[in-house]
C-alpha cells in the first residue's frame, strides 16, 4: 500500500468511528406520547431546530455520510 491509500484508510477509520459517536447522540424520531395529545413540529422548537444541537447534529451526519460513501470508493478506485 502506498502512502495515500495509507492516509485515507486512517481517515475512512476515523470517520467510522466519528459516525458512529454523532448518530448515537442524536434523539430518537418517535414521537412518544406527544403524538396522543396532538403536539406538532410547528413550535418554536420545530421551526428553529436548524440552530439547535440536534439539528447540528443531523447536517454533520449528512456531510460525513456523503464523505463516507466519497472516501469509500476513492478506497475502492486507489486499491484496485
Amino acid at each position: 500500500m502506498n502512502t495515500l491509500t495509507i492516509i485515507i484508510t486512517v481517515v475512512y477509520v476515523l470517520l467510522a468511528i466519528g459516525l458512529i459517536t454523532i448518530v448515537m447522540l442524536q434523539e430518537g424520531k418517535s414521537a412518544g406520547l406527544g403524538s396522543i395529545t396532538g403536539g406538532s413540529s410547528e413550535s418554536y422548537w420545530g421551526k428553529n431546530k436548524g440552530f439547535s444541537l440536534e439539528g447540528q447534529l443531523e447536517r454533520i451526519t449528512k456531510i460525513g455520510a456523503g464523505l463516507f460513501i466519497v472516501l469509500a470508493l476513492v478506497l475502492n478506485i486507489l486499491i484496485k
